[in-house]
């Protein structure tokens, strides 16, 4: 029965292709080569286990932050580019220092250990830590209904991600600010320190680390800040319930050492009718340390390195210019997207489209796009190329925290989707390493990526301005 299944389905793709259009059979015969070059002869996987297991995490500043430059660069070379290039960038380095500890003291003598990490930009501890009550809030417009209790105490942020939404990235945007300015506010009522609630729907023994901001306030202000595990959450909620006078404990080494110079990596082949129109594809080479950052964002890396030679290995040479861009840092700070865009907007350049995987290496879906309606109207007409592969979601929606700054007249924004829903189990925890990246999964989304940099190539993109100015 099977077999009939198989020569059914093939028979139906080979009369489909026959009644195209010939220039969409074309298109749809080239998507073919690319999918097919991505499954059998990729080197994505390949270049990920190297950033991953020979270098691991890439942490904004570090050496091995160096290392990953250094690599992706010399991978770039050989891939016979046009041009490759280091684009300097001043980063913030911070260092999280001796393993964090904590423990819930609940009476003498009587102590549990939870799970707990730095948040990225955090101060330390005094040296013998931080002991002290705790106020636990849904959030910080929540620190309002407490605000003659806070002072001396220890914040415990425990607004969970909504399990309701669909979207998980969704439901990280509804928590994701008690974390990045959650010790900024409670420092505000005389806070001693703040625990975060890790942003995950999973409920295991693993921290989340990420962004945090102080703000304006002075040095003087600051409170140190950690995420704790959802388990540990979870229990530490539970027990305030029971014991509302119960002590927290957490003791962190991290240190912030002002600006070091990185790199933004960059690779082009220079476009041969239209190479003053530009085309970015890219993902951001930094990564948290806490794991290696296979998802967040090493896939992004490699399957952004990976349309480059796939075009090359398929024998495709694009009309307009084609750059990848390994973005530094932006995990805390996008100095390599606000870089990249400062220099691209003082020369003039002339960006048309820019693509950014930022979301795992997890199955594509389709994508996002920041775009006017005409202009999408134009790529959603491309959506039945991609059906074959299962790739069903064009939406209008972000893009990329690196492509962001680029945002400039006609250019259009778009952010590869991958399946989400197991994304923030590992993203930005001790999880984020090679073993949990699908090799078949992240080709895919190499794939996926290159055939959406084909269409925009062949075709450009409607210039909205350009048509208001004529009717004008």
């Amino acid at each position: 029965m099977k077999l009939y299944i198989f020569a059914f389905f093939g028979l139906f793709l080979t009369l489909n292709l026959n009644a195209q259009a010939p220039e969409t059979k074309e298109d749809s015969l080239k998507i073919r080569e690319i999918y097919s070059a991505a499954l059998v002869n990729g080197k994505a996987y390949n270049w990920l286990d190297h950033l991953s297991n020979k270098i691991g995490g890439r942490l904004s500043g570090s050496l091995n932050a160096q290392k990953a430059v250094e690599y992706t660069k010399t991978q770039l070379e050989e891939l016979g580019l046009d041009k490759v290039w280091l684009q300097p960038v001043m980063v913030p380095k911070w260092t999280r220092g001796a393993r964090e500890h904590a423990y819930i003291q609940t009476g003498p003598g009587m102590t549990t250990e939870v799970s707990i990490t730095a948040l990225g930009g955090s101060v330390a501890t005094a040296t013998g830590g931080l002991k002290a009550n705790v106020i636990e809030v849904q959030g910080i417009e929540d620190l309002e209904n407490y605000k003659d209790e806070i002072k001396g105490k220890i914040v415990f942020y425990n607004r969970p991600m909504n399990p309701e939404l669909i979207q998980t990235f969704e439901a990280y945007g509804g928590c994701v600010d008690q974390r990045y300015s959650g010790a900024e506010a409670a420092a505000k009522y005389g806070a001693a320190g703040v625990i975060v609630r890790s942003l995950s729907h999973k409920i295991d023994e693993n921290p989340h680390t990420g962004s945090m901001s102080y703000g304006d306030l002075p040095n003087n202000k600051r409170i140190p800040a950690a995420a704790i595990s959802t388990k540990d959450a979870e229990y530490l909620s539970g027990i305030l319930k029971l014991k509302k006078d119960l002590e927290f404990y957490f003791k962190l080494s991290s240190e912030n050492h002002g600006e070091v110079q990185s790199y933004n990596v960059i690779g082009e082949i220079t476009g041969s009718e239209f190479p003053e129109e530009i085309m970015v594809v890219g993902g951001h080479l930094d990564s948290w340390d806490l794991g290696d950052g296979s998802h967040d964002d090493g896939a992004g890396v490699v399957q952004s390195m990976e349309v480059l030679r796939l075009f090359k290995e398929t024998v495709y040479k694009p009309k307009r210019t084609i750059r990848v861009v390994l973005f530094m840092n932006e995990e805390n700070g996008l100095r390599g997207g606000n870089k990249y865009a400062d220099v691209a907007h003082s020369k003039n350049e002339n960006h048309i489209f820019a693509l950014e995987s930022d979301a795992g290496g997890f199955t594509p879906r389709g994508f996002s796009f920041e775009a006017d309606d005409a202009q999408f109207a134009q790529i959603e007409s491309w959506k039945p190329l991609f059906e074959p592969y299962l790739i069903h979601y064009f939406e209008k929606g972000g893009s990329g925290a690196d492509i962001g700054p680029l945002k400039k007249g006609d250019i259009v924004l778009a952010g590869l989707r991958p399946d989400s829903q197991r994304y923030f189990d590992h993203h930005h925890a001790a999880t984020d390493t090679f073993e949990h990246v699908n090799k078949r999964e992240l080709e895919l989304g190499a794939a996926t990526m290159t055939s959406l940099i084909y269409l925009v190539d062949k075709y450009g993109i409607k210039r909205i301005n350009l048509e208001k100015d004529q009717k004008l």
